[in-house]
């Protein structure tokens, strides 16, 4: 083949001229600022390098036509741009996960050459092939904006460097590193001697496995293994929940649902060991899917798992007189709402690297928990914990699609069998093959109030579909049932949410857990009891707002409740426009329901220049450990560029699963405590002096019960977040602005406090409109990331985050979680706008949008 030049380098390529670009570049050069977000689908832009001038995707770019080419990637550009670029995304808090921003760094140098001062049209425009799931585009078209400037007046911005403390918009921990491509994901790992894995997936939703045949596999160049159910040392059977999860299904079983893994393949390429795994051939008997819970609740349906029922619980919350109080109520509605099944779509696939050493395995996990993960793969293997040792590499996003365990338990397993380390990364298509989705489920709902608008009355029974493994989905829907009644008290209620079985894929934690449902049907039925009784739909919610010593519907009476500042930071926007759509929202923090919830944390004075805090949450863009370095700042006045942060099962602080927007709570309060000791040194020696020395903390909310079922009050959790959005369309219908008010308690960090709510809030409108994953008898319609229908940032309207501070007694500094609520409304409010707009009440999503009116 003709040479090439890379990054002004001459390169004589000898190797197969089909293979793309991007692994050339990632594999052989391991230029790892190209990211692989989906597998040669041309679709999400991580990938974008700059082929003789002009910006290219390299998953979709043969070797073949690169010849005689000049080739640029990010590591390539000149230094100086790339710093201002990445630096002005940092200052802005355009950088999230960070998974994508090296793609949306390179596509601003390439716009910047071409047009050195671009309109906000000009660059949404440019940014159309790209998706970012984390940030909502605005803080990213904003940083491009400001590059432009900086690169004109040939000006590098400053670093930001303040003290750091509670309240100051400190840049991201490690942003930088990230937008320049420089700090890896676990993809971008490589060890001497790796290998690599693939799996060979279930082609059929149910069948019997009457044989799987390697043989051919086995001969193919680079192969160095295939294993089965049969080389699993240990309990091949992992949940979270519940153990019904098999790592892979053996020969007389029945699979059941199209990501169970039959085999795996290790070979010397990750391209070998996918043609291998895809020439594994396996005699299925077929059998009939049960796909409609409805259906899988009748006693005549096939039972998924022949331990248990298809209904795995029915959660039942049941307060006062429900069926006199429906009798009695002045206005009542009834209606049936329906949500859809949606991918997570993170930028990052799922990825894990193994390696065995002499202590045992050590292993490199995205994961949304590293002692899980621990656990599960130890339980694998028939080794104890201690003998697995997980390191977290921060991931390209989780949103809950990274809590149940993917491919860490088969790159252990491969690494334990082999004593090599091997990595399995999924392609996208495997991904959403596999990984667990947001819950389908189906709400019937009756609501009632008094002839002054006052609730009084809610009935609600919801079915979700939590597909062939448990995962969290029981809890999940009795978020549903607990959150039914949404920032309103209502006196007399009888809920029900049903958590079923089917052969579809599973469903599990999704940013809101159950509470976006909800919020669907409750704030449609509100806007429908304001028609039928002429009330005003704000002055309604208002007068239904929780407050203080009110009870949700687990019978938690409420402290702090930020709904009435929320609503009326929205009144005078909600008055001034013509068609707009209102929806309030609540969400717990933390697992409460009786479970304790806790954090270890321990710092370790290494230097005079070097602090490190050793903590067991996962880095997934939220920010975690950004709060960790603020919030020990603000208890010591130590500089925050002296801090590092490490998440390693080595430091023995088992910690849960980084979920139900307890992290900045739970590990704020624990770094307090640890810095009690630490501050009483400091008031009698100097830094230098305590070289060496550990300090550890903890805090625990261990006073939760489960909900009162109407016999008492119950703390059933800590704390919990809320929130008013409303939704403004112009005179076509077409969504013009969304307004979003949050309570965040004290806001630690204001830049990503917002970044968190434009996110979620971008997610919350793709939700709404256009987001969905159908399958139908068991199978995927598509497997392809572009027909996941995630907006792109033309498609995305302002967002205005109005932030709430109604501090929490429980919250370090009085801070409440954040991370799930920014889009439980936002659905809600769309549809209520939609309505207002034509008159049409939508009840399922996503929603068909408006007709322009004539």
């Amino acid at each position: 083949m003709t040479p090439f030049y890379l990054n002004g380098q001459s390169i004589e390529y000898k190797g197969d001229p089909k293979v793309s670009l991007l692994s050339f570049l990632r594999n052989e050069k391991r230029l790892t600022a190209a990211k692989d977000g989906c597998s040669g689908q041309a679709t999400c832009g991580a990938c974008l390098v700059e082929i003789n001038g002009k910006p290219r995707l390299a998953c979709s770019t043969a070797m073949e036509k690169v010849k005689e080419a000049e080739v640029f990637t990010l590591e390539g550009i000149p230094a100086g741009i790339r710093q201002t670029i990445a630096r002005t995304f940092v200052n802005n808090g355009a950088v999230q996960c960070g998974f994508c921003t090296p793609g949306f760094v390179m596509r601003t140098h390439l716009l910047l050459k071409e047009n050195p001062n671009p309109s906000p049209r000009q660059i949404q425009k440019a940014i159309k092939g790209h998706l970012c799931r984390c940030t909502g585009y605005k803080k990213i078209e904003v940083a491009m904006g400001q590059s432009a400037a900086a690169l004109r007046e040939n000006q590098v911005p400053p670093e930001l460097n303040p003290s750091g403390p509670i309240g100051t918009s400190t840049p991201k921990y490690q942003a930088y590193e990230t937008a320049t491509g420089e700090r890896p994901f676990v993809n971008d790992l490589f060890f001497e001697g790796m290998l690599h894995g693939a799996l060979h997936f279930s082609r059929h939703p149910r069948a019997r496995i009457v044989e799987i045949n390697t043989s051919k596999a086995l001969k193919l160049p680079g192969v160095k293994a295939i294993y089965t159910a049969k080389d699993i040392p240990g309990d091949r059977m992992v949940g979270l929940l519940f153990n019904d999860w098999p790592m892979m299904i053996d020969v007389g079983e029945t699979t059941n649902y199209i990501g169970d893994v039959l085999a795996g393949v290790v070979a010397e390429t990750a391209e070998q060991a996918r043609a291998a795994a895809a020439a594994i051939v396996v005699t299925y008997d077929l059998l009939q899917p049960v796909t409609d819970p409805e259906e899988a609740l009748k006693p005549t349906a096939p039972r998924i798992h022949m331990e248990r029922p298809n209904l795995i619980e029915n959660c039942r919350l049941k307060k006062g007189d429900p069926e006199q109080a429906v009798k009695d109520a002045d206005f009542v509605i009834s209606g049936k709402y329906t949500t859809q099944r949606v991918e997570h779509a993170f930028l990052e696939t799922e990825s894990a690297v193994a390696l065995w050493e002499e202590e045992g395995i050590t292993l490199y996990s995205a994961g949304q928990g590293i002692y899980e993960d621990r656990r599960q793969v130890a339980q694998v293997l028939g080794l104890e914990e201690e003998k697995v040792r997980v390191i977290l590499v921060p991931n390209g996003g989780g949103f809950g699609g990274k809590e149940d365990l993917s491919v860490q338990g088969h790159a252990a397993l491969f690494a334990w069998h082999l004593k090599k380390p091997v990595k399995v990364t999924l392609s996208r298509e495997e991904s959403i093959r596999m990984h667990p989705k947001r819950h389908p489920v189906t709400i019937d709902i009756t609501l009632g109030c008094d002839e002054n608008g006052i609730l009084t009355v809610m009935k609600m029974r919801a079915i979700g579909d939590t597909g062939a493994y448990a995962s969290v989905g029981t809890k999940v829907m009795e978020r549903i049932a607990g959150h039914a009644t949404g920032g309103y008290y209502i006196p007399h209620i009888d809920l029900q949410a049903l958590t079923v079985y089917t052969n579809n894929i599973p469903s599990g934690a999704m940013r809101g857990f159950g509470a976006n449902q909800a919020a669907f049907a409750l704030e449609s039925c509100i806007d429908e009891l304001c028609s039928m009784g002429k009330f005003d739909r704000w002055q309604f919610r208002y007068d239904n707002a929780l407050t203080e010593g009110l009870s949700t519907a687990t019978g938690d009476p409420i402290k702090k409740p930020g709904i009435i500042a929320c609503l009326e930071a929205l009144k005078d926007k909600f008055y001034e426009h013509k068609y707009t759509g209102l929806a309030c929202a609540i969400k717990n923090s933390g697992i409460g329901n009786g479970m304790t919830d806790y954090s270890d944390v321990i710092i370790q004075i290494v230097s005079p220049k070097k602090i490190l805090i050793k903590h067991g949450w996962t880095e997934m863009g939220q920010g975690i450990h950004t709060i960790a370095t603020q919030v020990f700042c603000q208890e010591t006045g130590i500089n925050p560029q002296m801090v590092e942060v490490e998440v390693d099962t080595k430091a023995g602080i088992k910690t849960g699963m980084t979920t139900s927007s307890r992290g900045t709570v739970l590990l704020g309060n624990a770094i307090i405590d640890a810095c009690k000791n630490l501050k009483a040194d400091l008031r009698v020696l100097k830094l230098k002096d305590l070289a060496g020395k550990i300090y550890e903390g903890r805090w625990e909310c261990n006073w939760t019960r489960k909900p009162s079922e109407g016999k008492r009050k119950a703390v059933t959790h800590y704390s919990y977040g809320y929130a008013a959005q409303l939704v403004v369309l112009d005179e076509n219908g077409a969504i013009s602005k969304v307004y979003a008010a949050h309570d965040a308690g004290k806001i630690v960090n204001p830049q990503m406090f917002e970044g968190q709510i434009e996110g979620a809030v971008h997610m919350g409108l793709g939700y709404a409109l256009c987001e969905n994953l159908p399958m139908e008898n068991g199978h995927l319609i598509s497997d392809k990331l572009k027909d996941c229908n995630i907006l792109r940032a033309h498609e995305t309207p302002p967002i205005e985050v109005i932030g709430i501070e109604e501090t929490d007694p429980v919250g370090p500094y009085g801070a409440k979680g954040l991370g799930e609520i920014g889009l439980v409304p936002t659905a809600a409010a769309v549809a209520n706008a939609f309505c207002k707009f034509d008159g049409i009440r939508r009840q399922k999503l996503p929603l068909k949008p408006p007709q322009k009116k004539p």
